[in-house]
């Protein structure tokens, strides 16, 4: 076994941060909040970013990093363009799971649950909020298309840039998907792998609450 190999299978890390104990709460989002503040005032460097993953019809999954973009009315919303691939997954099949992980605090939450588009006036508001370069690269980027070289992306952006000079209209393909959540996880590191796992689990029109082993 060479040095790399020996080297991954050889970190071993324990857990000594904090603890998941006491009262959770009826429902799972005050505890996503919390938890959110912390990383947010942590040295958690993204603590916005999650992966999301979506499968197709064949049930063969995909995943990337996302950012959580806003929280409203107990739904997660990101914003992407609907014609890349984790698009045309969320078409096919909108069931998805994201997943938080923040390393400094030794916290992992994971959120399953259905997504759909919000509507073009959340949507608008967003997309007129981004930087103006980045308004072009929406419209620029054929996102998950070949791209025969890098020259043929950035004369798109150029000629979108003279197009739009001052205001960039949102484009069609582009805007925002809310989950709303089925299922939550919230994972605290402990000594010796004997994590702390909380379920929140949607059932019968309210959240039911378990422990569940590490």
């Amino acid at each position: 076994m060479d040095d790399l190999l020996k080297a991954i299978r050889d970190d071993h890390r324990d857990f000594d941060y904090g603890s998941l104990e006491g009262n959770f709460g009826n429902e799972p989002f005050s505890l996503f909040k919390e938890w959110y503040a912390e990383a947010l005032s942590s040295s958690e460097p993204e603590a916005n970013a999650f992966v999301l993953s979506t499968a197709d019809l064949q049930a063969r999954p995909s995943a990337r990093i996302l950012y959580l973009k806003e929280l409203v009315d107990e739904r997660f919303i990101f914003y992407t363009n609907y014609q890349s691939q984790k698009g045309k997954e969320l078409a096919a099949n909108p069931n998805a799971s994201m997943l938080f992980f923040w390393p400094t605090l030794q916290r992992q939450i994971r959120i399953e649950g259905t997504c759909s588009k919000v509507s073009e006036e959340i949507s608008d508001a967003y997309f007129n909020s981004r930087p103006h370069a980045s308004k072009i690269g929406a419209w620029a980027s054929h996102q998950s298309e070949g791209l025969d070289n890098r020259k043929d992306l950035e004369e798109r952006f150029e000629k979108y840039a003279e197009d739009f000079k001052e205001y960039v209209p949102r484009p069609a393909h582009w805007g925002g998907y809310e989950m709303k959540p089925n299922y939550f996880e919230f994972w605290q590191g402990r000594p010796s792998r004997l994590h702390d796992r909380i379920v929140f689990e949607w059932e019968n029109s309210s959240w039911t609450i378990k422990r569940i082993n590490p």
